[in-house]
């Protein structure tokens, strides 16, 4: 007599459990994922020309993407005024040569007269903070603190003389890199209004395109994902540099105001500093206080008081009404993503911290709403604890 066929158990638990557990089939993707990246690290002389392509290309397209965030609202504006959109180009194209050309002409003398000065009176500024030092050390108040924890301030200077010597000659051998470096930087910058030009011609179609690529069912959910992207990076963006310009021009004022020497050249500092968030003014303050300690302790205490009333105005007024709450990303987080991003990635990851970090953010908000729909993991009805 036949025996009944046994069932097959094993392959439908297997089937059950690993074949169509979403979450499961994610978690294999994943491990194909870094094993192919961990391949691609045992090869990565093949990647080198990638990678060089990459570099050479990535700076012109992050500034063309500024300055397109930037104009591409004055290029709509007109485009509304029955202009078309290639005249308007042109015509901004004009409008800031126009402007570049008288700030060169009334500025660029004014800051150059100012670095001038600041260089030959550097050393000036250095024996008054030597002298100024030595009556510090000199002091019976700062000879009981250094035998109290045992201090030596010769070991000091020496420290420092051996530094700068360090420093100095790494400079020397690192002469031919710099010059290099600064030759890809002017050839990226010449190459950046050409590259802006198209992308305020043809701008708007390049979401459509980038979507013709993705299978059809997933280009709602990726438009999605690119208009969030758009939003962020724009208000960034726009935002950040305005507020900049901001506390630029309400440091000129507050500097001339108490006299302080080199106003322009320290506000612009300033300006350029404050575009990185919360670290930015802290950086710039740092010029505007060895000036000021220079010249007098009064001065000193005037410049303290400008850049409090002007971080006040710029934190309670402007932020809020430019920048509002589109990043929704807390302080704290902020600076954590900076100074992670600047030892990775030096000054460009510091200026692309936040705004990458932002990107990043909606990708992956995006990527978990779309696991937690699929998954059924977090539906409340398949919770077995209530």
């Amino acid at each position: 007599m036949e025996q009944p066929e046994q069932p097959r158990i094993w392959p439908d638990r297997f089937k059950r459990f690993f074949l169509n557990n979403k979450f499961v089939l994610f978690l294999l993707i994943l491990l194909l994922v870094g094993l192919n990246v961990m391949v691609l690290t045992k090869v990565s002389f093949v990647l080198h020309p990638l990678a060089v392509l990459i570099k050479t290309i990535v700076l012109p397209i992050i500034l063309s993407g500024i300055l397109y965030y930037l104009l591409n609202p004055i290029v709509d504006v007109m485009e509304k005024w029955k202009i078309k959109r290639g005249w308007s180009i042109l015509i901004l194209y004009l409008a800031i040569g126009g402007i570049l050309t008288v700030v060169v002409l009334a500025v660029i003398p004014v800051v150059r007269n100012q670095i001038t000065g600041l260089i030959e009176n550097f050393p000036t500024y250095s024996e008054t903070v030597k002298h100024q030092f030595e009556e510090l050390t000199g002091s019976q108040l700062f000879s009981q603190f250094q035998e109290a924890v045992n201090l030596n301030s010769q070991d000091w200077w020496g420290t420092i003389s051996q530094k700068a010597t360090e420093i100095l000659n790494s400079t020397w051998t690192k002469l031919g890199g710099f010059l290099g470096a600064f030759t890809e930087t002017v050839l990226s910058i010449v190459t950046v209004p050409f590259i802006l030009f198209y992308l305020l011609k043809d701008g708007k179609k390049l979401p459509a395109k980038i979507l013709s690529f993705l299978p059809i069912k997933s280009r709602t959910g990726a438009m999605h994902v690119l208009e969030d992207i758009n939003h962020q990076i724009s208000s960034f963006i726009r935002g950040q540099i305005i507020v900049s310009f901001c506390i630029g021009i309400l440091l000129y004022i507050g500097y001339m105001i108490i006299g302080l020497d080199y106003a322009l050249i320290l506000a612009i500092i300033a300006s350029f500093t404050s575009v990185v968030p919360y670290l930015g003014p802290a950086i710039a303050i740092t010029p505007a206080l060895i000036v000021a300690l220079v010249t007098s302790p009064v001065m000193l205490l005037k410049m303290v008081a400008v850049w409090t009333i002007v971080q006040l105005i710029e934190g309670k007024f402007i932020s809020p009404q430019i920048m509002g709450k589109t990043l929704k990303i807390h302080p704290i987080t902020i600076i954590f993503v900076i100074l992670t991003s600047g030892n990775l990635f030096g000054v460009v990851g510091i200026l692309l911290a936040v705004p990458g970090y932002a990107v990043l953010k909606v990708c992956v908000s995006h990527i978990f709403n779309w696991f937690k729909d699929r998954s059924g993991l977090y539906d409340p009805k398949n919770n077995n604890l209530l």
